[in-house]
Order: structure tokens, then sequence, then C-alpha cells
């Protein structure tokens, strides 16, 4: 709290006509100062010596020749009554009173009971820049990414147990990257395969169109649209010559010697009696089931 003092003073002093002697002494004071002090005259000198209030300061007498100031019951030489950081005088000055008796003027009291800063550890002092967060504060170029070491100021951040990042490291330090270009991915994107992707890099190998939402399948670490894959990628069966892509009917695949067919293809070529999984026969282009074979 922030206080003023009384202002100086000093006690009344006069001069005497007529007889008039001292309380103490009882000397004559007439054609002398003297001091009223509590309803009482008193000279300077037993004033001095035994009425005068101790300087919290120096713990010298202030006579009476010279101001006093006073705050709550404690009393000042007028010379005595300064800043216990700066030595300023306080005579004429707002002034602050601590509860350890000390009396600072008002830019070192800020300064010893101020918030600290949690980057400088310095006093942020009243009124100046700074920014607040989580009952903490710090001179806003104190504010910093612990990243990039730039001030945050006015951009938006984010907090990492303690750390504070500013949007763009965070985002290049803790963002998803996508599978395809690498790249943060700050929001949506489409998960295949446990790895993230950005929803505009997730598309067709060969026709570039969007794989969202749509029917795919991936070869070799690249994905296809049904069509492309069909055209481009998928293997033919040796029987129909129609491709083999593993969708629908044509899920179940037999491979021999480098050729490839759909299940339902793999028949007998002269009796058309499904050979998955039975014994066979190959005679140039086609197959056939032992019984036919022998007939060939």
């Amino acid at each position: 709290m922030t206080y003023r003092h009384s202002g100086p003073r000093s006690y009344l002093t006069s001069t005497m006509t007529d007889r008039f002697d001292c309380y103490y002494c009882r000397d004559n004071l007439h054609g002398k100062k003297y001091v009223k002090k509590d309803d009482k005259h008193v000279c300077t000198k037993c004033f001095d010596k035994l009425c005068a209030n101790t300087c919290a300061e120096c713990k010298r007498p202030i006579g009476a020749d010279s101001k006093e100031l006073h705050h709550k019951n404690r009393y000042w030489h007028e010379d005595c009554f300064r800043c216990a950081k700066c030595y300023k005088s306080l005579a004429s000055e707002a002034f602050s009173a601590r509860d350890d008796g000390k009396i600072m003027c008002g830019k070192c009291g800020s300064r010893e009971d101020g918030n600290r800063c949690q980057g400088c550890y310095k006093v942020v002092m009243p009124g100046s820049q700074n920014v607040e967060y989580k009952n903490k504060v710090w001179h806003e170029e104190c504010f910093t990414c612990i990243e990039c070491k730039q001030p945050i100021r006015t951009q938006s951040f984010l907090a990492k147990g303690e750390d504070i990042y500013c949007s763009p490291c965070h985002e290049k330090k803790f963002a998803k990257k996508c599978f395809h270009c690498k790249q943060p991915i700050t929001s949506g994107g489409i998960s295949y395969q446990d790895q993230p992707w950005h929803s505009e890099c997730f598309v067709c190998k060969t026709c570039h169109k969007s794989l969202a939402g749509t029917r795919f399948t991936s070869h070799e670490d690249n994905i296809y649209c049904v069509d492309c894959y069909k055209t481009d990628v998928a293997k033919k069966c040796h029987g129909c010559k129609n491709p083999i892509t593993g969708f629908g009917h044509g899920t179940n695949v037999v491979n021999y010697e480098g050729l490839s067919w759909h299940e339902y293809c793999f028949n007998c070529k002269k009796c058309s009696l499904s050979l998955a999984n039975k014994r066979f026969v190959i005679n140039g282009e086609h197959i056939y089931c032992p019984d036919c074979a022998k007939k060939l």
C-alpha cells in the first residue's frame, strides 16, 4: 500500500514577555524559545533531552529546531526520511511502508513487491507490457517460443508441459506428417494402414482423382482408383483376359508359373470342371482335368 506522510513540521516555538518557567528545569523562559508539549512549556534544551522523539532511521533525537515527519507512530528527521533502496528523499514524495518497517519510493516498492518475470526473473513493473498465463507473468519480450526464441506477442501459441510454442513451431515439432508429402497435417486428414495423409494427397497415382470416401486399392506403396488399377496395374486373367482386381466375385486368385486366373475361371477347358485346389494338366494355353487330358 502507498501512503503519504503528514508533511514537514516543527513543534511550536515562541517568546514570552512575562515570567514563565520551563516545566523541567524551571529556567525562566522570558525572551527565549520554548516548546509546548502535552500542555507543558519546555525549553528547547530540555525538550531535546527529555521530550524529543527518536528518529527511526538514525536513532538520534529529533530536536525542536528540526523538521519531523511521522507515520504510524514512527518518526524521522526530514533528511532521514529516505527510500531504503535508492536513498531518494521522500519528504514530499509518495512512499510505501513495508511489513519489515522499510520505507520505499513507489518505484523501488514496486520492484521489491512486484511479480517476477518467468523469463528473466526481474520484476514486472506495473503498467509495463506483459503477458499473464496460468497465474504467471512475463515481460512481453520474455514470453518467447522455446524453439525459435521469438517473442509470441499477439500470435497464437500452444503449451506443451511448461514449454511455450508459437503455432508454426508446434506444428513442425508435434503435428503428424503426411505419409505422401511429409508435411505437417494441421487439420482433418485421412488414416490408411496406420499412416496419416492430407485429404488432398490421398489421390489415385495415375489419374490423381481424390480417393476420400471411394473404393481404392494399393500396389507397391501406391494407391489407385478401381478404374486405373484395372487398366494399368492389375494382372489379366489367363482365362477370361479381364483384370484380376481382387474386388467382389474376383477376390480369389489362382497363380501358376507366372500365370494368373480368377478362381472361377480356373476350369477344365473341355468339361468346365472347376480345378481350384485340384489336380490339373496344362496343354498349350489351356488347362484340363486329368480325365479330359487323357482323351487329348
